[in-house]
């Protein structure tokens, strides 16, 4: 008879799969290897990552949730397409939450944290000199998120995350073009000197054009459902 000890390894093993299978998933949408409107077959993603069926449908149900895929019924799962008027949505609500929680973040940052996101602009050089775009996605989330999390405000922290998510395939978009990645590092340099220097309501105005560089560039390049935004 299992004892609780063998059922908690148990758990925390199926929780470990469930993790990856779900980091998996992400990678693979965010890096564009799943294009929008694709079909996700359960079984055929269990059988490429070589796990069992309901660690992907627990995945997909999550990713559902964050907007990244659809669910049509008696059809099964698709990544979600975006077009240009909810990509415009999405970086308008990503701006009321992330101005507010910079401004919070910046008085409230420690050496660690400064350290941090230098460290991630520093990845993020290396990452663009050999085009891992997975690599330079990575590093940009950890120097965004070291100053959103400073915040002290877990579910802001999170709400900000979701849309991170919802977008991330756009955002992997954005980084494939080389003068995107220059504009990104000259920009991140300038938050940076910002933020080390204790100037909250530069940082928060310095991140709102960082974000609408990218919207700008982003939104041409994204099918427009005619409403504008």
């Amino acid at each position: 008879m299992p004892t609780a000890r063998d059922r908690s390894q148990g758990a925390d093993r199926v929780a470990t799969v469930q993790h990856a299978t779900l980091r998996w998933l992400r990678e693979q949408i965010a890096t564009g290897a799943f294009e929008a409107g694709a079909k996700l077959r359960q079984e055929v993603l269990a059988r490429e990552f070589g796990v069992s069926v309901p660690p992907v449908r627990e995945a997909l149900q999550t990713l559902e949730a964050e907007g990244q895929v659809v669910y049509a019924p008696r059809r099964g799962y698709f990544v979600a397409t975006l077009s240009a008027a909810e990509l415009t949505e999405a970086y308008r609500i990503r701006d009321l939450l992330e101005s507010e929680a910079i401004a919070r973040a910046v008085p409230l940052l420690d050496p660690t944290d400064i350290e941090r996101m230098r460290a991630a602009i520093t990845d993020m050089a290396a990452a663009h000199e050999r085009e891992d775009l997975g690599a330079l996605t990575e590093a940009n989330r950890r120097f965004h998120f070291t100053l959103f999390d400073a915040a002290g405000m877990p579910r802001m922290a999170e709400l900000i995350r979701v849309l991170w998510e919802s977008t991330d395939r756009y955002r992997s978009r954005y980084f494939a073009d080389e003068r995107h990645r220059d504009r990104v590092d000259a920009e991140h340099q300038t938050i940076m000197d910002a933020v080390a220097a204790g100037r909250a309501g530069e940082a928060v105005q310095l991140l709102r054009e960082h974000r609408e560089h990218a919207l700008e560039a982003l939104r041409a390049a994204l099918p427009d459902d005619g409403t504008g935004g």
